[in-house]
């Protein structure tokens, strides 16, 4: 079984870590992924105090593992963070802050609750930022994933922030949905992995059946980073941009956002509507690049169970495999699976 040290800290038995999509939360998701072991979240920012609430009630009937709460810090409000304070999860997860918000006085009031708190960063500097103000556990977040997100890919990002906060654990993101992805990051440093798009492609997820398909069709090129979800919604995310699959929407108004600027309201409700019946392709879906390696609709118990096990394969098989012993039968540096004396196990 995997298990890091980020595993004790949070009270987990896998790495694996629902992504806090508020468009796509819901309490069986998050209790699903909980109770199989990994960490469930909640985007919790839109919600009101009583949603609050009865969503925790709602996690804590099917499960009694540890979950997480999400606040968007730019979008913050007050009432509905007092409310997941008072819940008192395991965790209080922060992402996208403005330059000029402080992080330590949510970060005080997480900690003084008794939760521990995780912040989503995209930049180094960012991640250093939310360490100096107490953060427990760091995300790096690459531009691969989908819906809001920075312009670096995750290979670079990852070690970049595990080396700048250490020993501060990190979580990858960004472009993960198998057990390779997992194993990708451990080599990289971090200690886990977060995901987001497969889990929205489970029979757990809130999403229309239509939008849980077009994530299983995709071959993860059809994707693109634009504004146009955002200007439509009418909403300034600081230093973000949206990762969407590139529909009829999308196609329609890329290249005329200033037009798209003069007609928000009018748009933004033909989008709102474009949900409600389940029409893909007039809504906005925030989908990664990795929605190429998604091929089915899974429990999402499932998906944590596939996930764990692949990784644990490579890194237990295939990877030592790849070590060859020197001349003088020592390994060599940095070489890990064997000792001195073994036969490296030559993959098939």
């Amino acid at each position: 079984m995997i298990r890091t040290p980020v595993c004790d800290l949070l009270g987990i038995s896998h790495p694996v870590f629902l992504g806090g999509m508020a468009s796509a939360s819901a309490a069986k998701l998050t209790a699903a992924v909980s109770e199989a072991g990994g960490l469930g979240t909640v985007g919790a920012t839109p919600m009101s105090a009583q949603e609050v609430k009865s969503t925790c009630t709602a996690i804590r009937e099917v499960t009694e593992k540890p979950f997480a709460l999400n606040y968007l810090i730019f979008r913050l409000q007050e009432e509905g963070f007092a409310a997941g304070l008072a819940e008192r999860p395991a965790v209080m997860a922060f992402a996208w802050a403005r330059r000029e918000e402080a992080l330590k006085p949510y970060f005080d009031r997480a900690h003084g609750a008794g939760c521990r708190v995780m912040f989503m960063a995209g930049r180094v500097d960012e991640a250093r930022r939310a360490v100096d103000a107490g953060a427990d556990v760091i995300v790096a977040q690459g531009s691969e994933g989908g819906g809001h997100v920075g312009w670096m890919c995750a290979m670079p990002l990852v070690p970049m922030i595990v080396d700048a906060v250490a020993p501060v654990p990190v979580l990858a993101a960004g472009g993960i949905a198998d057990g390779r992805g997992l194993a990708a990051a451990l080599c990289l440093g971090a200690q886990g992995a977060l995901m987001g798009t497969r889990f929205l492609a489970t029979e757990e997820s809130p999403l229309p059946q239509s939008f849980k398909e077009v994530i299983v069709r995709s071959g993860g090129h059809d994707t693109i980073l634009t504004e146009i979800p955002d200007i439509a919604s009418g909403q300034v995310w600081p230093g973000a941009m949206a990762r969407a699959w590139r529909n009829r929407f999308i196609e329609r108004w890329a290249g005329r956002e200033w037009e798209l600027r003069q007609n928000r309201a009018e748009v933004f409700a033909a989008v709102q509507e474009a949900r409600k019946r389940g029409d893909p392709e007039e809504a906005s879906i925030l989908i990664g690049q990795d929605a190429g390696l998604v091929r089915s609709i899974l429990p999402a118990a499932e998906v944590v169970r596939r996930v764990v096990e692949e990784a644990e394969a490579i890194l237990s098989e295939r990877l030592p495999g790849l070590v060859r012993m020197s001349h003088s039968g020592e390994r060599p540096a940095g070489a890990v699976g064997l000792s001195p004396g073994e036969r490296p196990v030559t993959p098939e």
